[in-house]
């Protein structure tokens, strides 16, 4: 929506994280491009803990109604819609400021059946299930990895099973015509009304309760990282605990590029590249921001790893030096051309008559050693 000039509108978006460190606020917008308002709201989810953020938000951006056309609320994957529609109807000022155009739930197709299925403590709701049962639009997402038509058209039974009404869009990155988006009027509140009709009598005394196994571990550093550590790191770790991973993301700083470095992943998909629009300008603050949500995480394992990939501070060699680099018919001579290149510590001329370049990923003698 925010990257299409189609719709011709202004949004005041309001952004949620949850864990305590934000990262979308950094990949949202080109500032100089678009003119939409970020706002965010951070550190819990947005249907419980800052739900009066949430109030309070809406009514400070109404001041400001004349700049923008109008809001985008993009809540956790964490979040159950309820309180947050809940908002627009049982408020004393909202109903009067703002009109519930719709609700839009992005649905991963590889992961979805696993969370809608998933076993949740007594008292704990599945907002996986609340997520498309309240929706207007379910952007079915990632069907390019679910190549079987069978196996989507079975999603797209379950997804009706949950909320009969709800038109599914296909798509994959999420990439969506904005008219099929915006200016729904689709949002009805007869249609919760008649499934549950204290849904607004009983506003001020509903309870959501999370899972208390499920928790974010959030960090963010001033300085920049080695990307092969980073890939090589985030390898073991799905490996190992892809099952607890619901979902984890990035933007970094990494030493000798200029563009920013976005990652994020679910489970075992783990996508990381370097943004064509986004760089770090002259005058900005290089560090790396990262938020792991999941299942029984491990704080302090994940912080020890993350800092495992910060960049070397000081490296071994230099330009001009002789070295053996690891190749893949094993170790070659060569020399170093180049300090952080690319992303990469050195990059290596070797010595085999032809003037072949490869790159030294990681500053440690299992990469390149002294000749």
């Amino acid at each position: 929506i925010l990257q299409s000039k189609e719709h011709k509108m202004r949004f005041a978006i309001i952004e949620n994280e949850f864990g305590e460190v934000g990262v979308d606020e950094n990949i949202l917008a080109v500032k100089k491009e678009v003119q939409e308002e970020v706002i965010e709201v951070m550190n819990g989810c947005v249907c419980c803990t800052v739900r009066g953020d949430l109030v309070e938000t809406l009514e400070r951006m109404y001041k400001k109604i004349s700049q923008f056309d109008a809001v985008l609320i993009e809540t956790t994957g964490l979040a159950d819609p309820a309180p947050v529609i809940q908002t627009f109807f049982v408020d004393d000022q909202i109903p009067s400021m703002y009109v519930l155009d719709g609700v839009l739930t992005v649905v991963d197709a590889k992961h979805i059946i696993a969370r809608l299925d998933e076993e949740k403590p007594e008292g704990v709701e599945n907002e996986a299930v609340e997520q498309v049962a309240f929706a207007d639009r379910v952007l079915l997402n990632k069907t390019d990895l679910v190549p079987e038509e069978a196996e989507l058209l079975e999603i797209e039974r379950r997804i009706k099973e949950l909320n009969s009404e709800a038109q599914i869009i296909r798509c994959q990155h999420s990439k969506v015509p904005p008219v099929q988006l915006l200016n729904l009027s689709a949002f009805n509140i007869d249609r919760i009304l008649a499934k549950e009709p204290e849904f607004i009598s009983g506003a001020d005394t509903a309870e959501h309760q999370h899972d208390t196994r499920t928790s974010s571990v959030a960090c963010k550093w001033e300085g920049e990282l080695n990307v092969n550590r980073l890939n090589m790191w985030i390898g073991e770790l799905i490996q190992e605990k892809s099952s607890d991973l619901y979902r984890y993301k990035g933007v970094l700083a990494v030493k000798g590029m200029e563009p920013k470095f976005v990652f994020q992943g679910v489970g075992m998909l783990f996508n990381g590249h370097f943004s064509d629009i986004h760089s770090w300008a002259p005058s900005e603050k290089r560090e790396c921001r990262f938020v792991f949500i999941g299942k029984n995480l491990d704080r302090d394992a994940l912080l020890k790893g993350l800092e495992v990939c910060k960049a070397e501070e000081s490296l071994r060699f230099q330009v001009g030096d002789s070295i053996e680099a690891r190749t893949a018919g094993g170790f070659t001579k060569g020399k170093i051309i180049r300090l952080w290149d690319e992303g990469n510590p050195y990059r290596i001329e070797l010595a085999d008559g032809k003037g072949t370049n490869v790159w030294g990923p990681i500053d440690d003698k299992a990469f390149v050693r002294s000749a």
